[in-house]
């Protein structure tokens, strides 16, 4: 029998609305777009419309009316015609390039899906270029910056780049005098080039600037060995290292030095090399030495005399304590030895060099060669600007506008000179104000080469054709010459006269060869003497001592534009979205710039969410004042403050990006070591601060450690005891089948994925967060919501600080607590445990989803969203997760992050999610995550099951090595391994098998797939 039941798909339906029998006749909801996309449907059979763009239309029709017929929005796209050869959807293609923008230099591999740029990994080909700090893997997101200048302009109109050409050719040929104001290039082919090219106009002079240089060190080298350039060290081969205000994990020398200084910091055989640091600002140096020790800028210049053979009066008991045991054990490791340092003046860079003369650590004959400024020279330009000598100044890669201490009149300079062109990748505070912006392309849509450390080139190709109507610099050159060669061409030429297979280099990255190596020879007679006028003009008033220095994070301020780096959290202070003076909390409380913790009553240093705060001061050098946050920092020493540069940019920088002060107007006579006075001033700041807690507060069972004469000495039980629980009043492992309350599955056939992290070669240095930020789509949420802790770091870098000398003494302390008041009472003990020691020692701890195979997670979610897989991932189904948070509540390491907000195309969130251009860096093979669901760390299954593939379509076995992740990849120091613990002859295989091995947390019993290895510190000798 038939049902006469009316079915209805809305009320209008019901109602019987005319509106719904019109939709109804129509095939689509919208109309088919296809006159924007080939003209006029109706003329078209008249036209000379070809078969190719007949299947265009064609295919484009029914792409359209498959989503039309879903009542979907059209999306408008055009499939190829042609696929280029070399691309095949879905797989990714990489090409060896090399970053130089004067500040970074490296040797990379460029991942590319579709012929879009999406991460950046390492050319482990390369020595001198091999290690990807954060700013290179965040690199890639740069160029899609919708900011960049985007054509040629002249007084802030759009014009062609004849236009540019004609009206340099005409400065060229007029005789007056031309300077080219460049960053270091440390590049064979352009040197030659510029060479050739103030050959053909001899009225062309060059001038070589760095932001953030290495000036005296620069001019020590050369006063001793005749080159501009910096010595090299390989730390792997030191036993012992003494530092005296250099930061060589940070940018020090322009950094690079982590990978090698954490081969000799993993205990092998009983021994590990011994790191003295004597340092102001707490650093990741400092943070990772055996033994720190805060010391003022004009006392580490007695440190270095002291260390070079001359008296220790004038320094503290303590300081010359250990000035004399750094002394000592240099003498006895002999050449294995070496001391660097950071000091700001000549003499002190030469006696360095002097007694690192017979080290095996420091190459001077085959130097870094990426710096190379003279500030003496931009000085002496500046002059010439004002006196009306400078008919043309062409800039590329700097902004002194901005960088410079004496900005202000370097533009006053700018503005008498005639023409003046910015070759620069954006209309920043200096092309702004330039006549002529002629803008360059992005590194990944250039060709070039790169002598980082001499006797070994890298090459840079580009690996997407140009987003816009850019012209490299020395293209333009080519062009002022009139030649009509490429510069491709002419790298090509330079390579191939040299000797070198220009192909086989371009699909390395990299060729070692002497061809462009320049003598080094103690047998010198140059003009740099002492600090050639330099230091006489530094501050000598004000009673604190100022280090500018710059960030893990942001460095010279280059890369201001980019939201990765922005929300970066600092490895030290765990700070993002700004910048701050640092400042012990005994100089704080001194200055009436500390703030109480807050109490029940008062909510003072922090917030009701928790967000901390801090007063604002001001800093005068020289009549120069800048006001910024005071943020207090363990460690620091006393009479001693630090400042980071590379913020408060605006000139072409979004809105939200426009963070923090500008500390270069301090950086006087281009030292980044000033006399300072500071006084407090008006006002509140507040802090986005990913990490609240400081200390460890006696949890042993977070952080392991152990000195290396316990290490050496005693049992594994006694310095990395197996955690134990009692059942039926028998002590049981809690490793031990017989206190397990889950039933365990046979996890022995195939692949079982394990991730090994070693605290003594991690560094803190955060590459890994920018490098899962690419691989996985993060998002980036802003300061805001990093003050409420909302965050979506899938990997965090915990740094803790230990509340006594040693963390070691802080589980004493807590274990020694007797009831809750009094003296010895917890109640205000764990208090006190909270606030860290004004020298504390540092630990940095990699977390992330521990993959546990007895998961508590899973356990909770009611919709089956978390789940675990047989390869030991816990597995996270984002369309069926419906943010009960059940999951992130029962998670111990508190690793899950809730999405509170849709990050991706949402206007509020304006960082690069939000635009077409931004949204190109995002990698094919992750879901974009949606609001409303948890998102954790997936231990990168997409790349797991691609090797996985590969080796079955090759028919072959996978290698050890093959396995990664994207944080594993990025690490250089060997810090996270990752691989098949079912492989026996597996290095996380072997790792796992280790007496320092132990997991986080393992007291709770949830057995995680990411192990770690107790961190040992060479603090007394064995």
């Amino acid at each position: 029998m038939s049902s006469n039941k009316k079915y209805w798909k809305s009320v209008d339906d019901l109602s019987g609305n005319p509106l719904v029998e019109t939709l109804r006749q129509n095939e689509f909801v919208e109309e088919i777009p296809t006159d924007e996309f080939l003209g006029d449907k109706e003329t078209l059979e008249a036209s000379q419309t070809t078969r190719r763009d007949f299947l265009k239309y064609v295919g484009f029709s029914t792409a359209a009316a498959s989503l039309a017929a879903c009542e979907g929005p059209v999306v408008k796209s055009i499939p190829y015609v042609v696929q280029p050869e070399q691309i095949v959807p879905g797989v990714a293609d990489y090409y060896a390039s090399t970053i130089a923008d004067g500040f970074d230099f490296a040797s990379v591999l460029v991942k590319t899906r579709e012929g879009r740029p999406i991460k950046i990994e390492n050319n482990k080909l390369a020595k001198a270029g091999y290690g990807a700090n954060a700013r290179v893997h965040a690199s890639v997101l740069s160029m899609y910056d919708q900011n960049r200048a985007q054509g040629p302009t002249a007084s802030g109109e759009a014009v062609g780049w004849s236009d540019i050409d004609a009206g340099v050719m005409a400065q060229l040929n007029s005789g007056k005098q031309v300077v080219l104001l460049t960053q270091t290039f440390a590049s064979p082919s352009t040197d030659k080039l510029v060479a050739e090219f103030i050959e053909k106009y001899p009225n062309v002079s060059h001038v070589s600037y760095d932001a953030v240089g290495e000036q005296y060190a620069l001019d020590a080298f050369e006063q001793k060995y005749g080159v501009r350039a910096l010595a090299d060290y390989d730390f792997s081969k030191a036993e012992v290292i003494v530092s005296v205000g250099a930061d060589f994990l940070g940018d020090w020398n322009g950094g690079g030095y982590d990978a090698g200084y954490a081969k000799g910091r993993v205990p092998k055989e009983g021994k590990m090399s011994r790191h003295f640091q004597f340092e102001a600002n707490m650093s990741l140096s400092g943070a990772n030495a055996d033994m720190r020790i805060p010391v003022t800028p004009s006392d580490q210049k007695k440190v270095l005399s002291a260390l070079a053979g001359g008296s220790t009066a004038g320094l503290s008991e303590n300081v010359q304590k250990a000035v004399n045991a750094a002394k000592s054990e240099l003498r006895a490791v002999g050449s294995k030895g070496v001391i660097v340092t950071g000091i700001q003046d000549v003499p002190s860079q030469v006696k360095a060099l002097e007694m690192n003369a017979n080290s095996e650590v420091m190459d001077v004959a085959a130097p870094r060669m990426t710096r190379s400024g003279d500030v003496r020279k931009v000085n002496q330009l500046i002059k010439d600007m004002n006196a009306g000598r400078v008919g043309m100044l062409v800039m590329a890669g700097v902004n002194p506008s901005y960088t410079l201490p004496n900005a202000a009149e370097f533009d006053a300079g700018l503005a008498k000179v005639a023409v003046s062109v910015a070759c620069s990748m954006r209309a920043d505070e200096t092309a702004s104000k330039a006549t002529h912006i002629a803008p360059t392309p992005h590194y990944l849509e250039a060709w070039g080469d790169v002598q980082i450390k001499q006797g070994e080139v890298s090459i840079t190709q580009p690996t997407i054709r140009p987003l816009f109507d850019t012209r490299q610099f020395q293209d333009n050159l080519l062009t002022w010459m009139g030649s009509d060669q490429s510069y491709y061409d002419y790298l090509k030429t330079t390579m191939t006269d040299a000797g070198i297979s220009f192909n086989k280099a371009v699909h390395d990255g990299v060729v070692m060869t002497n061809a462009f190596a320049k003598a080094v020879s103690t047998d010198t007679n140059t003009s740099i003497t002492e600090d050639a006028g330099l230091s006489n003009t530094a501050s000598q008033e004000g009673e604190f001592e100022l280090t500018l220095y710059t960030k893990t994070s942001m460095g010279d301020g280059n890369q201001a534009n980019n939201p990765w780096l922005q929300e970066m959290p600092d490895p030290i202070t765990r700070a993002t979205w700004d910048n701050y003076i640092t400042m012990s909390e005994a100089d704080a409380k001194t200055k009436g710039l500390w703030l109480d913790r807050s109490t029940f009553f008062t909510e003072a240093r922090n917030d009701a969410n928790g967000g901390l705060n801090g007063t604002l001061a001001k800093i005068t050098v020289n009549g120069v004042e800048v006001i910024a946050p005071v943020m207090v920092q363990p460690g620091q020493a006393n009479g001693s403050i630090g400042l980071a540069l590379g913020y408060g940019r605006t000139a072409s920088i979004q809105e939200e990006m426009q963070t923090g002060v500008n500390a270069y107007p301090l950086m006087q006579n281009f030292s980044t070591t000033q006399n300072v006075t500071i006084e407090k001033v008006d006002g509140i700041h507040e802090f986005a601060v990913i990490q609240l807690h400081n200390t460890l507060m006696g949890r042993g069972d977070v952080v392991r450690e152990t000195t290396l004469e316990i290490f050496n000495t005693k049992d594994k039980n006694y310095w990395n005891p197996v955690p134990e629980v009692t059942k039926n009043h028998i002590e049981y492992e809690v490793t031990s089948p017989e206190v397990d309350l889950w039933d365990s599955f046979d996890r022995s056939i195939g692949h079982h994925f394990n991730l090994a992290i070693d605290l003594n070669a991690c560094t803190g240095c955060g590459a890994c967060v920018i490098a899962c930020h690419a691989e996985n789509n993060v998002p980036v949420v802003g300061k805001s919501e990093v003050r409420r802790s909302r965050d979506m770091h899938w990997l965090r870098i915990d740094r803790y600080y230990s509340s006594e000398d040693e963390f070691a003494l802080d589980n004493t302390k807590k274990n020694d607590f007797s009831g809750l008041s009094g003296d010895n009472g917890s109640l205000g003990g764990f208090g006190e445990m909270e606030d860290p020691a004004a020298n504390p020692q540092v630990a940095f701890q990699p977390v992330m989803c521990q993959h546990c195979n007895h998961a508590p997670c899973e356990t909770v979610c009611p919709v089956a969203a978390t789940s675990h897989g047989r390869q030991g991932q816990n597995h996270m189904a984002y369309n069926r997760c419906v943010g009960t948070r059940y999951c992130a509540n029962n998670c111990p390491y508190k690793v899950r992050r809730f999405n509170w907000f849709l990050y991706n195309g949402n206007d509020e969130f304006d960082y690069h999610m939000n635009n077409d251009l931004g949204r190109m860096v995002i990698n094919p093979d992750v879901t974009v995550r949606s609001r409303g669901v948890m998102e954790k760390c997936s231990m990168c299954i997409q790349m797991t099951q691609k090797t996985i593939l590969d080796a079955k379509r090759d028919g072959r076995a996978i290698k050890d090595g093959e396995f990664a992740t994207a944080c594993s990849n990025a690490c250089t120091s060997g810090a996270l391994a990752f691989g098949d613990v079912n492989d026996k002859s597996s290095d996380v295989y072997e790792k796992s098998q280790d007496d320092r091995m132990y997991h986080l947390l393992e007291s709770v019993g949830t057995k995680p797939n990411v192990f770690y290895q107790t961190k040992v510190r060479n603090t007394k000798e064995a």
